[in-house]
């Protein structure tokens, strides 16, 4: 069975491709904040009730956008105001989240709710993840039945650093890939466009459209599990660095040269923090094996004096790290996530006390959120990547 773009999306896509980039921004707007009335759509965007009306009659026309029958009360002097939002069910993509051992599958409509989701194991050399890919993109497909016909293209994101545009994974320590060309080796085997992303910045791109970005100038997502990673949303842009790179708190040098980093450098925080790190870490402290980041944290709630002392060297490796990240950038919101985040009670304090002792100034009023995390909000964040890249115009070509 083929991966491919139905042709009920080809018919919306091909008028968001024929969009003016004001229309552009207008759809944007619908989409994140949406329902809005025209009057509110104009006064975002500087334009006239009249060109706002112009621009999204294509998408009314193709089923994009719906002008409610209802009425908002908005217009000018109190004047009821017909809403306009757009119909989630018009586009559908494919996220898919690639790890050492699995990949997760799902689909989602056009407001990245999920629709349906997968997952299967996989090992991590890159021919294998190309084929586990491409496995999971079919089943996707199947699960999806009819709305296949709605399916407009497919979103991947890995750990490490990634060149989005070229599609290529520069360096994934966790994966062991250095200058792997993913996105070709899929479009040629999907025969569908494919966006590549980096992993934590799909997550960003996916709190900036659909969660605690709207609203806000300024956030920062860090996760904590087998990596440490961190997305910026600065001004209302989520940053992605001059060559693709940014956010990698994983990698600062803020512990003991003692302690080797996965990546081959030494005194990264994921070298003290990572869930692999404390695995190893308690193990050496205890001088017994340990299995699992499960078995370490029982071992720290049992109050195992090594097991905590290794958590509390983490937490404050973090917390120094997320002070960093609120110096150079001021968020409103440190949003922490990840895998090991329902572990988090063991991080807390240390990592609230080292943030306080190095945060400056105001940049210390940042709020700091916790949220749980499944495995499938990482995939959610790769079909969130591909739908930025759909609607912006920013996806690569279609092969």
């Amino acid at each position: 069975m083929s991966v491919q773009i139905g042709s009920r999306a080809g018919d919306v896509l091909r008028v968001l491709h024929a969009a003016s980039p004001a229309a552009v921004d207008i759809f944007t707007g619908i989409l994140t904040h949406g329902p809005l009335s025209r009057t509110d759509v104009a006064r975002a965007t500087g334009l006239s009730q009249a060109a706002v009306t112009k621009s999204v009659a294509p998408m009314i026309a193709a089923g994009l956008v719906v002008d409610h029958g209802h009425t908002l009360r908005g217009g000018p002097r109190g004047r009821p105001a017909n809403p306009i939002t757009v119909d989630p069910a018009a586009l559908v993509v494919l996220g898919i989240k690639v790890n050492p051992t699995e990949i997760i599958g799902v689909a989602t409509d056009l407001s990245a709710q999920l629709l349906v989701s997968t997952h299967q194991p996989t090992a991590p050399a890159f021919d294998a993840v190309v084929d586990g890919v491409a496995e999971i993109a079919e089943r996707l497909c199947e699960l999806l039945g009819d709305r296949r016909d709605r399916l407009a293209g497919v979103g991947v994101s890995v750990s490490g650093d990634v060149d989005t545009r070229g599609g290529i994974v520069r360096e994934s320590a966790l994966l062991g890939w250095s200058g792997e060309d993913l996105g070709t080796a899929l479009e040629q085997r999907l025969g569908i466009r494919v966006l590549i992303e980096n992993d934590v910045r799909a997550l960003t791109i996916a709190e900036h459209w659909f969660g605690v970005g709207i609203g806000t100038s300024s956030f920062a997502i860090v996760t904590i599990g087998s990596g440490i990673g961190c997305g910026l949303h600065v001004n209302g842009e989520v940053v992605e660095g001059a060559f693709g790179v940014a956010g990698e708190i994983g990698h600062l040098p803020l512990t003991s040269e003692r302690f080797v980093c996965a990546c081959g450098r030494r005194g990264c925080v994921e070298a003290v923090a990572s869930t692999g790190a404390i695995v190893r870490a308690v193990a050496e402290a205890s001088g017994s094996p340990v299995g699992s980041i499960a078995e370490a944290v029982r071992r720290a709630h049992d109050g195992d004096p090594a097991a905590i002392e290794v958590f509390d060297r983490a937490g404050t490796v973090i917390g120094t790290a997320i002070a960093t990240v609120a110096n150079l950038t001021g968020p409103e919101i440190v949003l922490i996530t990840g895998e090991a985040v329902s572990d988090y009670d063991l991080y807390d304090e240390r990592v609230r006390a080292a943030f306080e002792a190095h945060a400056f100034g105001a940049a210390a009023n940042c709020r700091i959120l916790l949220r749980p995390h499944a495995f499938e909000d990482w995939a959610r964040g790769a079909a969130a990547a591909a739908l930025r890249g759909i609607v912006t115009q920013h996806y690569r070509p279609a092969p």
